[in-house]
C-alpha cells in the first residue's frame, strides 16, 4: 500500500505540490503545520479579534486549496504563506480605514511568551507587551511578530514585508526600543 505525502514527512513545499495535484492528507498535514501560526498572526494584526482571526485563518487555507497553482515552489513556503497572511490584513486595514470603523474586541486571556530575555520581566505581562505592540504600526508589528514569535530570519520578513533587509534591522530596532521605553524596562 502506497504511503500519502503527509505520512512520509514531507517539507512544506512538496505538501503544497501534492495539494495542487488533490492529495487532501497533504492539505490537512499543512492545515495541522501552519494553523496555530497563522492564527495567532491574525489575531495580533487584526486588533485582537478571534473571531476575525478565525475567519482570515479560513480563507487563506481555502485560497491554498483554490489557488495552490499559485505557490512557486522553488520559494520557502512558511515565507509564501505569511506573505498572503500579510496581504490579507493590509487589505484588510484599507477596508477599515475606508468605512473609518475599527475593529475591536476585549483582549484574550491566552497570551503566548516572547522569547526575547528582555521581555521575561515577572512584573511585565504578555498583555502589557501586546498592549504596546498594538499602539504602533503595521509594518513594525508585523516584523516584531515574524521576527520574535516565528523565528523568521531578516531575509524572510524583508521578503514577505517587501522591504529591503536593512528597513526590517531599523524596523526591529527601533520597535524594540519603543517597546522597552513604554514598558519602562531598562536596556541590557
Amino acid at each position: 500500500m502506497q504511503k500519502t505525502a503527509a505520512e512520509i514527512k514531507l517539507k512544506d513545499e512538496q505538501l503544497m505540490i501534492s495539494i495542487h495535484q488533490g492529495d487532501t492528507s497533504a492539505f490537512n498535514e499543512l492545515y495541522e503545520r501552519y494553523n496555530r501560526r497563522l492564527l495567532y498572526y491574525f489575531y495580533r494584526m487584526l486588533g485582537n479579534s478571534t473571531e476575525k482571526a478565525q475567519d482570515f485563518l479560513q480563507d487563506i487555507f481555502i485560497k491554498i486549496i483554490e489557488r495552490s497553482e499559485l505557490f512557486d515552489p522553488s520559494r520557502r513556503f512558511s515565507t509564501w504563506i505569511f506573505s498572503v497572511a500579510h496581504n490579507m490584513c493590509k487589505n484588510e486595514y484599507r477596508r477599515m480605514s475606508i468605512r473609518s470603523n475599527t475593529i475591536r474586541e476585549d483582549l484574550s486571556h491566552h497570551y503566548h511568551e516572547i522569547s526575547e530575555p528582555e521581555f521575561r520581566d515577572d512584573s511585565i505581562t504578555a498583555e502589557q507587551i501586546f498592549n504596546a505592540l498594538d499602539g504602533l504600526g503595521e509594518i513594525e508589528k508585523t516584523a516584531f511578530l515574524l521576527y520574535y514569535r516565528e523565528d523568521f530570519s531578516v531575509q524572510e520578513i524583508s521578503k514577505v514585508l517587501s522591504i529591503p533587509d536593512g528597513t526590517v534591522k531599523s524596523k526591529l530596532f527601533y520597535t524594540r526600543k519603543k517597546l522597552l521605553k513604554t514598558l519602562n524596562i531598562e536596556e541590557n
